[in-house]
């Protein structure tokens, strides 16, 4: 018979069902007579032939329901077959509420996480063609993702020949000029071409013309769809209008998209045109910008690097001194995007899909106990003409009402579990991933959550189909449930309560060894005092502010009206504050030491005079910067304690100079200090070689003031605000934070303490399930050995012994879970080594202290059902027997 032919019998059977039914009864009874007539004509009586009959024609029940499931399955059956288990589960409210609660927390969490991961890693970015977008950046030793100089982009940009388009940006911030004042705005300089590469166009106004981003034209902006509307109230005239930014008049030629955003600066409001005027793109060796493009059809990853490293080898060979050692680095721009955020979220992921595995194992744990409780039952059904299809479907429609109701539940956790973690992310932060706004339920989470439901329904209705007694139903029927447990629970039941402990080692181990990175992260040597430290940024008009004396007397005087508040006992300017990144480097030459070239690349910060009193730094060797460290006297420079381990070891630095690569007069400066290390990168980063020049002989037109106070630091940052825009209502400032805030709101502190906190949840959890398995295995154990346990206590066995045996079983199955879950551990540490700060993968304090934890745990669960099995009365049990 087709396809289509068996789907109309079915159909038909459907809608013919009392029909069928009816007919199906004429036949069997017209057999029956039949064959009684046969026996009758043999010789036997009539009541004789018709038992005979019936006999031989064997259960009828059993004959009705095979014809049904032959012919096609019935609608009412699967009617019977819900009520039949709603009413199983609600004689059960224990069993049913603990099975949809673990699989609630296993399912909320693998979806929550997997929320994450679909919108940084699956999701495409918005953009067109995405898969065609590349970061395009310079590649050296210290830097294998560097910024690219302003002559070296327009070089690539020439030669290259597997990009369609190469554009290039780098963030700023402008003091856009309001009536009530200069406000710092959030941006980027783009290239004329960057949302063309992009694809995106503008919903008001116009792009960037080609060539718009040269000195010669006029400078314009676009503005983002957010700034449009907090900053000019929506209004479409704003196209055309000039503004003033950063005190330079530019025009604004166009509006972005609403749902536009572009993650290296996810909260920029204006996008001006990138004009190389400032002195640092005038200079191949100055790098300050990052490069995106867009691959020509056809052409792969690999060969567009292969290419961009050519043409950086032709341009190190044309210019050797600016460019030596200087690679190429191409990568999808989708991960750059990422960033070191990919671990964490793949890691997560993982421990995510370890929960629910241990939810699931003890999940099945419950229904293989349930079944084998139910043997008896199922055996008088089967006894009764229930086929084993019947019994399987009925199986199958109890796991599936589990399921679906812990599917239910865990969407429910999963939406409140994305609120709480997207709320851990510091907005800063999140402005850096755009990614993570729209999170939600989305098809793709709601796909995750069918395929996640459909593997579950099918191990929870495999689990309780092992123990169908249609083989054994005499065996079923005569046991009754009395015996030790059966062989398959030995070996099936024992070894998933053994998978479940080691996966949960594995969770504990990973936990401890984040919860210890962390741990050590915060407790880093910062080489100064973050406590009673308050700090922001600082923004002058470049129009306003053009020339050097300029800067540096604005400086000073807004010091020395920041030292006459209340409170404040200290306070100075910097370039670049602690622990914020090895950037913003110099290469340095040494006066009387030979050189063959190579780029010694140093952090270069210009700091005031209070600056290392401020910080309550220790001066290793030499002088402090003093108040005629200036512009009229010669250049003075501190280095840093690694600055001297490095390049003068052995030697005392004090009175030495260095220069730039060709040694040019104005940049000679003579080292007068040697200061103990502070830490300038990230909390897990090395400890580079620091270069500090005096404010006053090198200022800024942006900067962050540092304030030491014995007042609460959080409550002087509106009077410093004050105290500047005092001096000039036109300057900028924004970033008001505290020190210890700026720590723990930086992206390395974020990011371990997000991993060890959302992985220790997760191995808190499976603690907690693991030992409850345990104590199910246990328990049931116990119940099945009563008959056991009562003859070796009638034979003489005392309580202790049988008390030593129960335990000694866990033991056992503990000691395994253990020992293999500690050595999966080390393979999982060594995955999440990014993760590690100062631990090593088999670290053996925190691997101890995770076995000793779970053993103890364990001991508990075991305890119970132990004591339970030593207060055993045999007379009882064996009277039950």
């Amino acid at each position: 018979m087709s396809a289509l032919g068996r789907l109309t019998t079915k159909i038909a059977i459907l809608f013919r069902r009392e029909q069928f039914g009816g007919e199906l009864d004429e036949e069997m009874a017209f057999h029956r007579e039949q064959m009684e007539q046969e026996l009758r004509a043999g010789g036997m009586s009539a009541d004789e032939a018709r038992l005979a009959a019936m006999r031989q024609f064997g259960n009828a029940t059993r004959i009705k329901e095979r014809s049904h499931e032959v012919m096609g399955f019935r609608l009412e059956t699967v009617a019977q077959d819900l009520r039949f288990a709603m009413r199983q589960l609600g004689r059960n409210p224990g069993f049913a509420v603990t099975a949809i609660l673990m699989l609630a927390l296993g399912i909320g969490a693998s979806l929550a996480i997997f929320a994450f991961v679909d919108a940084a890693l699956l999701q495409p970015l918005p953009y067109a063609q995405p898969n065609q977008l590349m970061e395009v950046t310079e590649s050296l030793a210290l830097f294998p993702r560097g910024n690219l100089s302003y002559p070296d982009y327009v070089d690539w940009k020439r030669m290259n020949t597997v990009l369609s388009s190469l554009d290039v940006y780098n963030g700023t911030s402008y003091l856009l000029q309001m009536p009530t004042g200069a406000v710092p705005v959030p941006g980027l300089r783009v290239s004329a071409g960057f949302f063309r590469t992009l694809g995106v166009q503008p919903v008001l106004g116009r792009d960037f013309y080609p060539g718009e981003d040269s000195v010669s034209a006029p400078a314009t902006a676009l503005l983002s769809y957010a700034a449009w509307q907090q900053r000019f109230g929506g209004r479409r005239d704003v196209i055309g209008q000039t503004v003033k930014l950063s005190g330079t008049p530019v025009t604004i030629i166009g509006v972005l998209p609403a749902s536009f955003s572009f993650a290296a600066r996810g909260n920029a409001g204006i996008f001006g045109s990138l004009q190389p005027t400032s002195g640092c793109e005038t200079r191949r060796s100055c790098h300050s910008l990052n490069g995106v493009g867009r691959l020509k059809p056809g052409v792969t990853v690999a060969t567009a690097l292969a290419s961009m490293k050519a043409i950086a080898a032709q341009l190190e060979r044309q210019y050797p001194d600016s460019n030596r050692g200087q690679g190429a680095s191409v990568m999808p721009l989708a991960q750059a995007t990422t960033g070191d955020i990919r671990p964490i979220l793949l890691i997560l992921l993982c421990g995510a899909g370890m929960l629910l595995l241990i939810a699931c194992v003890n999940v099945s744990n419950l229904l293989l106990v349930r079944s084998e409780t139910r043997r008896r039952e199922m055996a008088v059904r089967s006894a009764l003409g229930a086929s084993r299809m019947r019994l399987a479907r009925q199986f199958v429609t109890e796991g599936l009402m589990l399921v679906l109701a812990g599917a239910a539940a865990g969407l429910l956790l999963a939406d409140a579990a994305m609120r709480i973690l997207r709320g851990m992310i510091a907005k800063d932060m999140l402005d850096n991933m755009p990614y993570l706004r729209d999170m939600g339920l989305s098809l793709h989470l709601w796909l995750f959550a069918g395929a996640l439901t459909a593997l579950a329904a099918g191990v929870f209705s495999l689990a309780p189909l092992l123990r169908l007694p249609v083989v054994q139903l005499h065996a079923s029927l005569s046991e009754g449930g009395r015996g030790s447990a059966g062989q398959l629970w030995k070996r099936l039941g024992a070894n998933l309560v053994i998978a479940e402990l080691a996966v949960a080692v594995v969770l504990l181990a990973g936990a401890g060894l984040l919860a210890k990175s962390f741990w050590r992260l915060l407790h880093v040597e910062l080489g100064f005092s973050t406590d009673h430290l308050a700090m922001l940024d600082v923004g002058l008009p470049d129009a306003e502010f053009a020339k050097d004396a300029q800067q540096e007397v604005f400086a000073k005087t807004v010091l020395d009206r920041v030292r006459m508040l209340p409170g404040v006992e200290s306070a100075t300017v910097t370039t670049v504050p602690p622990v914020t990144c090895n950037c913003n480097t110099d290469w340095v030459r040494f006066v009387g030491k030979p050189y063959n070239g190579v780029h010694n690349e140093v952090n270069d910060r210009q700091v005031s005079t209070g600056f290392f009193h401020t910080l309550q730094a220790q001066l290793v060797r030499g002088r402090w910067f003093t108040e005629t460290d200036d512009a009229s006297h010669p250049k003075v420079v501190m280095i840093n304690e690694a600055f001297a381990q490095k390049y003068y070891p052995g030697e005392d630095p004090i009175g030495q100079k260095i220069g730039d690569t060709a040694l040019k007069p104005d940049s000679l400066r003579t080292i007068v200090g040697v200061v103990a290390n502070i830490k300038d990168g990230a909390l897990d980063s090395e400890e580079w070689p620091t270069e500090y020049e005096a404010f006053a002989q090198d200022p800024s037109t942006y900067f962050t003031m540092m304030v030491r106070t014995a007042r609460d630091e959080k409550a002087i940052l509106p009077e410093l605000a004050a105290a500047i825009h005092q001096v000039n209502p036109g300057v900028g400032v924004q970033d008001e934070t505290t020190m210890t805030q700026r720590i723990h709101d930086s992206y390395s502190a974020w990011l371990h303490r997000s991993a060890a906190w959302l992985v220790g949840g997760f191995a808190v959890l499976a603690l907690l399930l693991s030992v409850i398995g345990l104590y199910g295995v246990i328990a049931y154990s116990v119940s099945r050995r009563t008959r056991e346990i009562g003859v070796r206590m009638a034979l003489g066995a005392q309580r202790s012994a049988v008390h030593g045996m129960i335990l000694r079983e866990a033991g056992w199955l503990t000691g395994i879970g253990i020992v293999a879950g500690l050595a999966c551990s080390i393979g999982a540490a060594h995955l999440m080594g990014s993760l590690l700060f100062g631990v090593r993968a088999w670290d053996l304090p925190t691997l101890a202290a995770v076995a000793v934890v779970l053993g103890v745990f364990a001991l508990l669960a075991s305890f119970l059902p132990a004591r339970r099995a030593a207060r055993v009365n045999p007379v009882e049990a064996l009277r039950a027997e």
